[in-house]
C-alpha cells in the first residue's frame, strides 16, 4: 500500500510543531547518514557479567520446559509459522523474503525502502517478523535447559548470517525503531541464555561484527525515535531495548549516557502510555500486553546491572498487572480490543503456553497476586527467568507505599471500559471510552458503545478483531469498521472517520452515564449505559443490563436527531451456529464436550439477515490472530431511526 499525496497532509494535520520539527530533524539526519558510517568505538576486552543467578534454570517446571525443547525441535528442523503462513526454510533463512506474496525486498540504503508498497517489497510484517529474532531467543532458551551444543551452534550460524546480511543502515531491517528495539532485547536473552555454551563470548563480546551492530543500533534508537503522535508502543519497545542493551552490553564510552536516556524515555512513556488504572490508552488489549511485557523486561535488565529504576516505572507495571487481572475471563482471555498484532515483547517459551497466564504468574511473582485475581494454573518459562533478576516491588525500597484494589474492578472510568459478570462464567465488555491514543489513534476501531459476550471463555458475541494492516486496504477497512463490530451503524458511515490505516482524522467521543457492574453474579442486575457523538446531527445511546437470576443481557439502542438508515451488528463467535427465523437467532455451541445454547431475540423494528464469509464486500469473518481469519456469523438488522428510535435486544443463556 503505498500512501498518497492526500495522506501526507492528513497524516500532517494531526501533528503538531515540535513533532513536525522533531520530524524535519529526522529528515535532515536521514539524509546526512547516507555518507560513510562513523566506527564503533573500540570495546577490546569487553565481557558479559549480566548472567542468571546460579540455579535458576532448576527453577523452570518440567512442563514448560518440554514444551520450550518440542518448539525448538520444530524450528532446529526449519519449520515456524508467522501470521498464519507456515515457513519451512528457517534451517537457511532469506531475511528479506516474504513468503506471503513471494516477494523479496530490495537492497539499498534502509530509508529508500519503500516497506509500505506491498506490491516492491511484500508483506513487511513477514519480512520483519522472523528478524525479530524471537525465535532465535527460544534455540537459546533449549540450549539453557538441556545443554544440547545443537541449539546454541545454531543460534550462532543464523547470527552470523544476519550480521552479514543486513550490515547498518542497509536494507529493510534498518527503517523500524520498534524492529530495533525487540532485536536488541532478544540478543541480550540470547547472550544470557548461552553463557554456558563455550562459543559464547566470541559470538558477542569477543566478536567485532557483534559489537559493530549493537552499537549501530543503538545509534540507530537514539537517533530516531518514535515522536508526537506515533509515541505509542513503538517508544516503549525503542526505549526497552535500548535500555536493555546499555546495562547487559555496558561495553562502549557512551553506554552510560544511552542507559540513563532511554530509562527516562521509558519512565515517561510508561506513564503518558498507561491510564491510571493500569489500562493500556491504546485500548488495545494486545498492545497492553506487549508493553507489560517491555516493560518488565526492560526492569529486569536494569536489576540485573544495579541501575535505579524509578519507582513510577514499577508503580505503573504494577497497575498494569492488576488492570490485566481485573479484564480477564475465567480462561484469562482478555478482551479483544483494538488492534492486535500478535507482537510480544520477550518469547522464551514453546507453543501452548498461555500468554496472559505467564503474565499474570510474573506479576505474583514480583508484585505479589490479590486474593480476588484468578486462579493461573498454567506454567511457563519466561517468569522464573525474570523472577531471577528483577526485584520483587514489596523489597525494591525505592517505590511508596501503594493501594491496591481489595475488590476486583469493573468499571475503569479513565479507560471507558466496563466489565459485567453473571453466574456460569458470563463476561461482558462494554466499551464507553476514547477512541484510542493521540491524535492519530492508531490501533483504535470505529467501535464505540459496542459490546463483547462471552459463556465460559467461548466467544458468543465477539469482536471480529484485526486480520491484517498493510496491503490489504478493504480487510483493514472492515475490521476497523464500526459494522464490523458489536454496535450500531447509522447512515452509512463509521462513527469516527478514518485517513488512513493508522490514522483516524475525526474522533467520536464517548460518554458513560452509568456503570454499575456488581450484582449479577449473585443474582442481581448490572447495569452500564452510554453514548456518544460520532454521527453528525444524531446522537447514538446504549444501555446494557446483565441479570444473574434470568442469565439474560438486555441491550436497548437508542438513536435521537436527525436519524437515518440504521445497521445493527451483531457477531457470533465462530464456534457459535446460530438458526436465524424472522428476528429470534438460536444459538449453540460446544465447551469440554457439552452442548451450550442462547436464544438471541433481535429487534423486530429492524429487517435481520445472516451472513457468514462474505468477501465482496467482507462480512461475516472472525481473525483469531494476525494474518488469520475464517467464516463466522454476522447477523445484520437493517432499518431506519426517526426522531426518537429505540431498539431491545435479548440474549438469554441456558443451561
Amino acid at each position: 500500500m503505498s500512501m498518497s499525496a492526500g495522506w501526507y497532509l492528513r497524516r500532517l494535520s494531526r501533528m503538531g510543531p515540535e513533532e513536525v520539527g522533531g520530524r524535519v530533524t529526522d529528515a535532515v539526519r536521514r539524509r546526512r547518514w547516507r555518507s560513510a558510517l562513523p566506527e564503533c568505538p573500540d570495546a577490546t576486552g569487553a565481557r558479559f557479567t549480566a548472567v542468571l543467578p546460579a540455579g535458576t534454570l532448576a527453577s523452570v517446571p518440567p512442563d514448560a520446559a518440554k514444551r520450550l525443547v518440542a518448539e525448538a525441535d520444530r524450528l532446529m528442523a526449519g519449520h515456524a509459522e508467522f501470521f498464519g503462513v507456515h515457513r519451512d526454510d528457517l534451517v537457511d533463512p532469506d531475511w528479506w523474503y516474504d513468503p506471503k506474496t513471494g516477494r523479496r525486498a530490495p537492497w539499498g540504503y534502509a530509508f529508500d525502502v519503500p516497506y509500505r508498497r506491498e506490491e516492491v517489497v511484500g508483506d513487511i510484517k513477514q519480512i520483519w517478523e522472523p528478524s525479530r529474532h524471537q525465535y532465535l531467543t527460544v534455540l537459546a532458551a533449549a540450549y539453557a535447559v538441556t545443554g544440547d551444543d545443537r541449539y546454541a551452534e545454531r543460534v550462532a550460524r543464523h547470527l552470523r548470517l544476519w550480521w552479514a546480511a543486513n550490515a547498518p543502515l542497509r536494507g529493510v531491517h534498518w527503517i523500524s525503531g520498534i524492529e530495533l528495539g525487540i532485536r536488541l532485547l532478544s540478543w541480550v536473552w540470547v547472550r544470557r541464555l548461552l553463557d554456558g555454551w563455550p562459543g559464547a563470548a566470541a559470538l558477542f563480546e569477543d566478536n567485532p561484527v557483534a559489537r559493530k551492530q549493537i552499537w549501530h543500533h543503538q545509534r540507530w534508537l537514539a537517533a530516531f525515535p518514535s515522536r508526537g503522535s506515533s509515541a505509542n508502543n513503538h517508544v516503549i519497545a525503542e526505549a526497552a531495548g535500548q535500555l536493555a542493551a546499555a546495562c547487559a552490553f555496558d561495553w562502549f564510552p557512551d553506554s552510560a549516557r544511552r542507559r540513563a536516556d532511554a530509562m527516562r524515555t521509558l519512565d515517561r512513556h510508561l506513564r503518558s502510555n498507561t491510564f491510571g488504572s493500569g489500562l493500556n490508552r491504546e485500548l488495545a488489549s494486545e498492545y497492553h500486553g506487549l508493553v507489560l511485557e517491555l516493560g518488565l523486561a526492560a526492569v529486569a535488565e536494569a536489576d540485573a546491572a544495579g541501575v535505579p529504576v524509578p519507582a513510577t516505572v514499577r508503580l505503573v507495571l504494577l497497575r498494569m498487572t492488576d488492570a490485566l487481572a481485573a479484564v480477564v475471563d475465567g480462561r484469562l482471555r482478555p478482551p479483544r480490543q483494538g488492534d492486535a498484532d500478535d507482537g510480544h515483547g520477550l518469547v522464551l517459551d514453546g507453543a501452548g503456553t498461555d500468554r496472559w497466564g505467564s503474565l499474570l504468574a510474573t506479576g505474583d511473582a514480583l508484585f505479589g497476586r490479590l486474593d480476588w485475581w484468578p486462579e493461573v494454573t498454567g506454567t511457563d518459562v519466561r517468569t522464573p527467568l525474570l523472577a531471577a533478576l528483577v526485584r520483587p516491588y514489596a523489597k525494591g525500597g525505592a517505590a511508596p507505599r501503594v493501594t491496591r484494589p481489595a475488590r476486583r474492578p469493573g468499571h475503569f472510568a479513565d479507560a471507558g471500559m466496563t466489565i459485567l459478570r453473571g453466574p456460569g462464567e458470563i463476561w461482558c465488555r462494554c466499551d464507553g471510552g476514547p477512541h484510542g491514543f493521540l491524535s492519530i489513534a492508531a490501533h483504535a476501531h470505529a467501535d464505540a458503545l459496542s459490546v463483547e459476550v462471552r459463556h465460559d471463555g467461548v466467544d458468543v458475541l465477539a469482536d471480529p478483531g484485526t486480520f491484517c494492516y498493510h496491503g490489504q486496504p478493504e480487510w483493514r477497512r472492515y475490521f476497523r469498521s464500526t459494522l464490523g463490530h458489536n454496535t450500531l451503524e447509522l447512515g452509512g458511515a463509521d462513527q469516527s472517520v478514518s485517513g488512513g490505516p493508522f490514522l483516524w482524522t475525526r474522533h467520536a467521543r464517548t460518554r458513560v452515564l452509568v456503570a454499575d457492574p456488581s450484582g449479577a453474579e449473585t443474582g442481581g442486575t448490572a447495569r452500564w449505559s452510554a453514548e456518544h457523538d460520532g454521527y453528525p446531527g444524531s446522537v447514538h445511546r446504549r444501555r446494557v443490563e446483565l441479570t444473574g437470576a434470568s442469565r439474560e443481557l438486555r441491550v436497548v439502542d437508542e438513536v435521537r436527531g436527525d436519524g437515518g438508515t440504521v445497521r445493527l451488528a451483531f457477531h457470533l463467535g465462530p464456534a457459535v451456529s446460530a438458526e436465524l427465523t424472522g428476528n429470534r437467532a438460536v444459538l449453540t455451541w460446544t465447551r469440554d464436550g457439552e452442548d451450550r445454547s442462547a436464544v438471541l431475540d433481535l429487534p423486530e423494528e429492524l429487517s435481520w439477515r445472516a451472513h457468514r464469509g462474505e468477501s465482496h464486500p467482507p462480512l461475516g469473518w472472525y481473525s483469531a490472530g494476525f494474518g488469520r481469519k475464517e467464516p463466522a456469523t454476522a447477523l445484520i438488522g437493517t432499518g431506519f431511526a426517526d426522531g426518537v428510535s429505540e431498539f431491545t435486544t435479548v440474549l438469554g443463556f441456558h443451561g
